[in-house]
């Protein structure tokens, strides 16, 4: 066992329009937590030091994703809990549809991979903490890095594909200061779409795939256009409409949900991006609502961790 292990996992945005629940992306924000034994041993089980972004936190500990990532993967490799100090910092917005959950989950399970030796390889990684996730979509780019496809293998499983994106495109996000918890954003969901909608989905994920491949203009605007999401939740988000209008008149090819919001996503040329961060940032300032914005247009990479032996 190592004395401690240090452990950066990044954000993510999923569904990227028509790749509901399945299509997820890396993003340049970072979860970043060192992991040690507990010294005292009438320390808690657990304690966990939140910082950044984590700060106004006050789950505790034990409810704690990153404890619940960590525990599960003892669970999987057959190993006791230790007491454990987590020091946890972060730049990711929390319930900003940017993959902060799958990343906190992420770095506990990896966390405890390296700091037990439990010896999880990255699919048995992506199965696991998309089982306490509950799907794979921001899971796999945590783990994998990159533009990923995750899908359920017939017999059990998660099979992730990474997905090509044209050097040409940039992504650029508004990021509101209001929040929208993920579990409200799935409850105006509706148990079932006519099988027309549905097949209207499932073209126009076809089409996020090669638009994606190509940066083909008109596929990833045909795209971004979901179906089976945004519709129900656009209303979840104030300004959702003039944010995304602004964001195409400034050259975008379109312009979603990240994730399930309030987060708004546009993918635009790489020659645009500052002109529609810009606009983005303009419309929803009009509606009284603060931004921070960013732009990434390249691969970002997954998570990795580094091990302090024993001395």
């Amino acid at each position: 066992m190592a004395a401690g292990v240090t452990v950066r996992v990044p954000g993510s945005t999923s569904n990227l329009g028509a790749g509901f629940d399945c299509a997820g992306m890396a993003v340049e924000r970072w979860l970043r937590v060192s992991a040690r034994y507990a010294v005292d041993r009438s320390a808690p089980a657990i304690t966990i030091d939140r910082r950044g972004t984590l700060g106004t936190l006050s789950v505790r500990p034990e409810e704690d994703l990153l404890y619940r990532g960590f525990a599960a993967a003892c669970r999987m490799g057959g190993r006791d809990i230790p007491r454990l100090t987590l020091t946890a910092d972060s730049d990711i917005p929390v319930s900003r549809g940017l993959g902060s959950s799958a990343a906190a989950i992420v770095a506990g399970a990896s966390a405890a991979n390296a700091l037990l030796g439990i010896g999880l390889e990255p699919e048995a990684l992506l199965a696991l903490c998309a089982e306490v996730e509950g799907h794979p979509d921001n899971v796999a780019p945590a783990v994998f890095g990159g533009a990923t496809l995750a899908l359920h293998r017939p017999a059990g499983g998660f099979l992730a594909s990474p997905l090509e994106v044209h050097p040409s495109i940039a992504f650029v996000f508004a990021v509101p200061d209001v929040t929208l918890e993920t579990k409200r954003a799935r409850a105006a969901l509706p148990a079932s779409v006519p099988h027309a909608t549905a097949a209207l989905a499932a073209a126009r994920a076809a089409a996020l795939v090669r638009g994606l491949a190509t940066g083909d203009f008109e596929l990833l605007a045909i795209a971004l256009d979901d179906v089976l999401h945004v519709p129900h939740r656009r209303a979840l988000v104030r300004g959702y409409d003039a944010v995304t209008n602004a964001a195409r008149a400034a050259g975008a090819h379109g312009a979603t949900l990240s994730g399930s919001g309030p987060t708004i996503v546009a993918l635009a040329p790489s020659n645009r991006a500052g002109a529609v961060a810009d606009a983005m940032g303009r419309a929803w300032q009009d509606s009284d609502v603060v931004t921070e914005r960013f732009v990434v247009s390249r691969r970002v990479g997954g998570y990795d961790a580094v091990v302090q032996p024993n001395s």
